[in-house]
């Protein structure tokens, strides 16, 4: 038995949390350089705004509508998610965190656990204030479902039976429930069947989950893939996803960014790739993971005009290591060999590549693993720091100081109202 609990439209819950004129009202939350859309209030969809939708389109709704848009705050996104994830654990005795907004719960022999999905949902709202939905089966696939239906039969009167809303638990159901529901749900809607398969299966008159589970699993492997017979035997009470508790380590870290304004000069570049070089190799150590090689990119916009220029480069590592220095040294040596000048970048980054675990070293006969362990410990000193009083307490030299052109547009950024000790709300008697 599994439950997976998700956030309503977090990134706008979160800001709503603290300021409560928000609630109500058609609210968005932009993308990095405030381009596009990337969360969207139920008052906002109502308004016809799209996923992904870029701000330029729907600017005019500020003025029309009242439309609300914000810059996307993600230090108080991560820290508001970390909040609702302790409470979210208090569900089960194992737990998923699948997303910054959502997490799976192992529920295994749990009684009443209908019940006590309501208390833990009423307990984030009022501890947090993060509105949830939360939905229960027998796998990781219905109980996904389960939470689709939880939302849709709160936000879309009429979609399903309103008991369902804000909890939906399958398991409880009837045979002749659950068909009913997989009847009215679009097999678009299942978790692991995307846009492609998906057209595929109505092509094949496949429409409904009904239809797709009254399949022969040998018909579904023949016709489609393994992939999808595991969907089919998910969806048919069979657990075939198991929780990762443990989160896998990621096979390469990537730290790429839009500039405000386009950049030409090398010492500009270099104060960026600085900074995405370090904070890549935050995240490497974080995982306790080594790179084998850097591979720095910059390039031009294709929507702007003007000469084009995209280069990348790949620079492998004398050996594998995680420590700030020596992966901004390959990092600048790739910089200055793909730079031009004349160019307008709109666009740098860099990616980690070909990792492996911190526990296996790769040494010469000349290592000296004294200077390694100094480099260690100056390396977690400098994380504890940052952590401790703020990213970019301490920076490397070539990151600059003062104020950079080329950082990316956020006029409409709020407070980190629970992450920045000087952004702490105070209440006034």
């Amino acid at each position: 038995m599994f439950a997976l609990i998700d956030g309503n439209n977090f990134y706008c819950s979160c800001e709503r949390v603290f300021q409560p004129r928000l609630q109500g009202k058609p609210l968005i939350v932009l993308s990095n350089n405030d381009g596009c859309a990337i969360a969207r209030s139920e008052e906002a969809k109502a308004l016809g705004i799209k996923m992904g939708q870029p701000w330029f389109q729907i600017k005019h709704l500020e003025k029309s509508v009242g439309l609300i848009a914000l810059s996307a705050n993600f230090t108080l996104y991560g820290d508001m998610s970390s909040r609702m994830m302790s409470l979210a654990a208090e569900l089960g005795d194992s737990q998923e965190i699948y997303s910054i907004d959502e997490s799976f719960v192992g529920v295994q022999g749990i009684t009443d656990i209908t019940q006590r999905a309501k208390e833990t949902r009423a307990k984030i709202l009022q501890w947090i204030g993060i509105p949830t939905c939360i939905g229960i089966g027998q796998t990781k696939t219905l109980a996904k479902l389960a939470n689709h239906i939880a939302k849709d039969a709160e936000r879309k009167p009429g979609s399903y039976p309103p008991r369902l809303a804000q909890v939906c638990n399958l398991i409880e159901l009837t045979e002749r429930q659950r068909m009913y529901l997989f009847g009215a749900t679009d097999i678009g809607e299942v978790w692991g069947i995307g846009r492609r398969i998906s057209q595929q299966l109505r092509e094949a008159n496949i429409k409904t989950i009904q239809d797709f589970v009254q399949l022969d699993p040998a018909t579904v492997r023949k016709h489609f893939s393994v992939v999808l017979e595991r969907t089919w035997r998910e969806l048919n009470g069979q657990s075939c996803i198991e929780l990762e508790e443990v989160p896998a380590p990621k096979k390469e870290i990537a730290y790429t960014r839009s500039f405000g304004q386009p950049v030409r000069d090398l010492i500009s570049l270099t104060e960026a790739i600085t900074e995405y070089t370090s904070r890549a190799a935050e995240k490497l150590r974080r995982q306790r993971s080594f790179a084998s090689a850097i591979l720095v990119l910059i390039h031009t916009s294709r929507h702007r005009s003007g000469p084009q220029y995209s280069r990348s480069i790949t620079v492998p590592l004398v050996r594998p290591a995680s420590d700030t220095n020596s992966l901004l040294s390959a990092a600048l040596r790739g910089l200055r060999t793909i730079y031009a000048p004349g160019y307008d970048l709109i666009k740098a980054g860099v990616i980690l590549m070909d990792l492996s675990s911190s526990s296996i070293q790769q040494a010469e006969l000349n290592f000296n693993s004294s200077m390694t362990d100094k480099t260690d410990q100056l390396m977690q000193t400098i994380d504890r720091l940052n952590d401790k009083y703020g990213r970019g307490t301490i920076i490397y030299g070539s990151a600059g100081i003062g104020k950079k052109g080329w950082a990316m547009n956020q006029q409409r950024k709020t407070p980190g109202y629970t992450a920045v000790v000087k952004d702490i709300p105070i209440a006034l008697a």
